[in-house]
């Protein structure tokens, strides 16, 4: 009879595959699994979580431990014995209440399940090997320390200085909460924290924005009926800014460009309180299909989907846009803390091409203000090339002006230092995801 714990571990197993061998996205992946095992008890789909995300987070971490205590080297072994050795290394230095004996007998087990009895020795002697040593071991540098590929990590010395950069690194690896933007036009505040309250979930306040709650201890986020009802939609305190920052004005027609999964949008939509409209744009059916359920669900009229290519020009939106919303693609470097696996998916080429995807998309979508209009353009990264270097571009290039931002953000974040031109959340610095925003202003009778 297998035991819970063993089932859980399974899952663990058959999850980091997904992503680490198959490539598959770390926060899709382990959604579909709680989804599917939502019969599990909550402190399995707990352990499952934790495991599976600080595999993922820490693994450069991982396997320079497997591979200072192992004869073969972590990528000379069979994915499936690497991965179990990835999962309880992990266990072993960063879950305390799991002991180390049964981390390494049930790791064991695993093997002799997948059909690898003849290696249960060998996995047995390098974590145990590795739990008798634990409490020595060294890190010979930031890379290894933080596990934050070494590129990144000299990039980021060299922009922000290492301090900063350490503060980054260390943020990213601490636990997040999750960040919900409440729909006023929904529910009270009251309201919302009652029914949240009501089903165990713990909440506490951003600190910053009246309409941005942290929640934690909640067993899965579609089970919520603040959610359920429209009352919340997942979103950043940072991403939160965009729509403060756009400030739409009742009536006005807003058009999101690479807008999936919605969240501005829909931020957008709820502070026009009924009036104008927003159309949300993506690339493509299934990305339009995710805003649709959250517009569905959330319940507001004045917003509407398209299936629209950003890069391809939309001649009958020329002119007719109070506001634009370019939520750009991007590196992602500024939420690795929510999706670990971003750090060993970029590489600089990536930064280069995906910098110049910008620059394309602004040309595009810059004829859709109106004169007089406004045009966000943000990204969730920290890299100066597709933040501040391609804001300069766009300033210098078309007939925008750069608006002030002073005093949109509240008194808070104004005393943080972010009353320049542009602004750029640090995350561990700034307490939100890193972002970027700039805001420019069509100039008249152009």
């Amino acid at each position: 009879m297998m035991t819970k714990e063993t089932d859980s571990r399974e899952i663990v197993l058959e999850i980091l595959l997904e992503i680490l061998e198959r490539g598959g996205y770390s926060h899709i992946i382990l959604r579909q699994a709680l989804n599917k095992y939502q019969y599990l008890e909550k402190s399995e789909r707990a352990f499952i979580t934790r495991t599976v995300e600080g595999t993922v987070e820490y693994l450069l971490q991982m396997d320079y431990i497997i591979d200072s205590f192992s004869n073969i080297k972590v990528r000379k072994m069979k994915p499936v014995i690497r991965t179990i050795l990835r999962m309880s290394v992990y266990q072993l230095l960063y879950m305390d209440r799991v002991p180390d004996s049964a981390v390494c007998n049930e790791a064991v087990k695993l093997a002799v399940k997948r059909k690898f009895t003849g290696l249960k020795g060998f996995v047995n002697g390098v974590l145990r090997n590795i739990s008798r040593n634990k409490e020595d071991i060294t890190w010979p540098d930031d890379s290894i320390r933080y596990s934050m590929p070494s590129w990144i990590v000299s990039m980021w010395e060299k922009t922000y200085g290492r301090e900063t950069a350490v503060i980054m690194m260390e943020s990213f690896l601490k636990n997040k909460k999750t960040t919900v933007r409440c729909n006023f036009a929904k529910a009270s505040k009251e309201e919302i924290l009652q029914s949240l309250k009501n089903q165990g979930a713990e909440v506490s306040e951003s600190g910053i924005s009246e309409a941005v709650l942290c929640i934690e201890k909640y067993d899965y986020l579609e089970g919520l009926d603040a959610f359920q009802k429209g009352y919340i939609q997942v979103q950043d305190l940072s991403s939160s800014f965009v729509g403060e920052i756009a400030d739409p004005q009742k009536g006005d027609y807003v058009i999101d460009v690479c807008g999936a999964p919605g969240g501005k949008s829909i931020h957008i939509a709820d502070k026009l309180d009924s009036t104008g409209m927003v159309e949300v744009r993506d690339l493509n059916l299934y990305k339009i299909n995710l805003v649709q359920e959250n517009i569905n669900r959330c319940g507001f009229s004045n917003i509407r989907t398209r299936v629209q290519d950003a890069l391809v020009s939309d001649p009958d939106s020329v002119g007719k846009a109070d506001i634009v919303i370019a939520d750009l693609p991007c590196s992602g470097l500024g939420i690795i803390g929510r999706k670990p696996d971003i750090k060993y998916r970029m590489t600089p080429e990536d930064l280069e091409s995906l910098a110049a995807l910008q620059r394309e998309i602004l040309s595009v979508v810059q004829a859709y203000v109106k004169p007089g209009g406004r045009l966000i353009f943000s990204t969730c990264t920290i890299n100066k090339k597709e933040n501040n270097e391609n804001a300069m571009w766009f300033l210098n290039h078309f007939p925008f002006d750069c608006m002030d931002l002073k005093g949109k953000l509240g008194e808070k974040l104004e005393s943080a230092g972010l009353n320049q031109k542009f602004i750029q959340f640090l995350p561990g610095i700034h307490p939100c995801d890193g972002f970027f925003i700039a805001a420019f202003q069509k100039r008249q009778g152009l």
